[in-house]
Parts: C-alpha cells; sequence; structure tokens
C-alpha cells in the first residue's frame, strides 16, 4: 500500500508560480512510476505530467508543456511539479499517483495508476 499527499497548492496571480509536491509512504518509492492529473470544476480529471521511476523520462499534456516541470528526489520520497506562467484555466485541484513500474514508459491515462493522493487546490486569479 502506497499512501500520498499533496502539498504546496494555493491562491497565485496569472503569469506566476507554484511547485507541488508528492510525498509517498512506500519503502520502495523507486520502484514507482509517477504522474500528475488535475480535475477543474464540472470538467473531467485530466492528465497533465509523468515521469519514469529513475526520473530519466517525462511526458507532459501539451497543454502544459514548457510550462510545467515534474521531477523526482528518490531519496526524499517525493515528487514535483514546478508550474510556471500560470493561467486562470489552470485551476484545479491537482492529483499525485503513482503505478508499480520500472519501464521507461510514462502513461498519461488514469487506469494505469494504482495509488492516488487526495488532491491540492490551485487557483489561479485573472
Amino acid at each position: 500500500q502506497v499512501q500520498l499527499v499533496e502539498s504546496g497548492g494555493g491562491l497565485v496571480q496569472a503569469g506566476g508560480s507554484l511547485r507541488l509536491s508528492c510525498t509517498a509512504s512506500a519503502r520502495t518509492f523507486s520502484s514507482y512510476a509517477l504522474g500528475w492529473f488535475r480535475q477543474a470544476p464540472g470538467k473531467e480529471r485530466e492528465f497533465v505530467a509523468a515521469i519514469s521511476w529513475n526520473g530519466f523520462n517525462t511526458y507532459y499534456a501539451d497543454s502544459v508543456k514548457g510550462r510545467f516541470t515534474i521531477s523526482r528526489d528518490n531519496a526524499k520520497n517525493t515528487m514535483y511539479l514546478q508550474m510556471n506562467s500560470l493561467r486562470p484555466e489552470d485551476t484545479a485541484v491537482y492529483y499525485c499517483a503513482a503505478r508499480l513500474s520500472r519501464t521507461t514508459y510514462t502513461s498519461p491515462y488514469e487506469g494505469s495508476y494504482d495509488y492516488w493522493g487526495q488532491g491540492t487546490q490551485v487557483t489561479v486569479s485573472s
């Protein structure tokens, strides 16, 4: 069982930055590929970014490419999402997710992930 806890959300003006963190309880954190998803009010949850177990492979949704950066520190059992040039349409609850995988594949599909955090709210004002 893996427990994931997100932090770092908040209110920011358009054009600003935030860094989200996701800390995991897993003893073998480096065995898990990770991802970030988000859900805006009235919308379905959508993929944001994913990272392989060793951090060498990343994948981004087109809507965030060039603005967001996903990374991980396996020594700290933590994944990050650096969000720059934020826009009002980035407003959502952001979730981190984990799946047991030591391949280079970075999945954008919700169904691929076995464990989810409770989410952290990000609000971008115009």
